[in-house]
């Protein structure tokens, strides 16, 4: 580690306000492969390299979650070669990681439908997640097959069928309840959305999660997002004042307060 990397992690540990869960939409690995007149896959293959050092940082600092926007449902509408070309790669890289995730005490787990997937990439993630189910430290959520649009639908769904069943009523109905049926039921809220390429939008992405997330956008395509721009990010979510509905004076009150105790 360099040592203005050293600075910027040593920054990060002296403050008091950790994300918890980080999310971010890992966007670029086309333009990164073009732009060197590679082909496309080249660019996801080196954003495998980020992944795999965006975890161990994560791990590092003591970070409780981390979601990666791996596949989504619509990327299924992309060519067919790079669409089974996405799914060797997803297969071979879990297959390579996952003892460095049993190492670093990761647990893997897959938000998304993985009964459509290629019965190979399914397979070698099932494989992955049961193996990784008893570690406790980073949770490692990957996007997979996922659509934040069907994943509230199957959460209204299974809420209907309960409330068929007569496990609950609707004026039980509240956003914690409703919570309670998404794909991150037992995963905070992000702190700290990232999106790397310079796009400004959330594409599909943990749309009722997010509602209060704040936002990191950098111009950085994923294959060259590392432990340095993770790091810059996280200290500029540590730099703002979170308020969620508050005015300033109402958190500062509440911080003295917290010191006072």
């Amino acid at each position: 580690m360099t040592d203005e990397i050293q600075v910027l992690k040593d920054k990060i540990l002296k403050h008091d306000r950790l994300p918890r869960h980080i999310a971010i939409i890992m966007d670029g690995n086309g333009r990164w492969a073009k732009e060197r007149s590679l082909p496309r896959v080249a660019g996801h293959n080196e954003g495998i390299n980020s992944v795999r050092e965006v975890v161990r940082a994560c791990g590092d600092l003591g970070v409780e979650a981390l979601t990666l926007y791996t596949f989504s449902v619509e990327n299924w509408n992309r060519p067919a070669t790079e669409v089974s070309a996405l799914m060797r790669l997803l297969l071979r890289t879990i297959r390579k990681e996952v003892d460095d995730l049993m190492k670093n005490n990761v647990r893997l787990t897959v938000l998304g439908d993985l009964e459509e997937l290629p019965p190979q990439p399914k397979l070698g993630m099932e494989e992955a997640i049961e193996r990784t189910r008893e570690n406790s430290g980073l949770r490692l959520n990957l996007a997979l097959n996922y659509g934040s649009r069907q994943e509230i639908l199957d959460a209204m769904v299974r809420l209907y069928h309960d409330i068929a069943a007569g496990k609950c009523t609707p004026e039980d109905i509240d956003e914690k309840l409703f919570s309670t049926y998404l794909y991150t039921a037992d995963v905070p809220d992000p702190d700290l959305l990232i999106r790397t390429s310079g796009e400004s939008r959330i594409s599909n992405f943990l749309l009722w999660q997010i509602a209060y997330t704040e936002l990191y956008i950098t111009p950085v395509y994923w294959p060259d997002f590392r432990k340095e721009e993770l790091y810059r990010a996280i200290l500029d979510y540590q730099s703002r004042e979170r308020r969620f509905g508050k005015v300033s004076e109402q958190i500062g009150d509440n911080q003295q307060l917290l010191v006072e105790q």
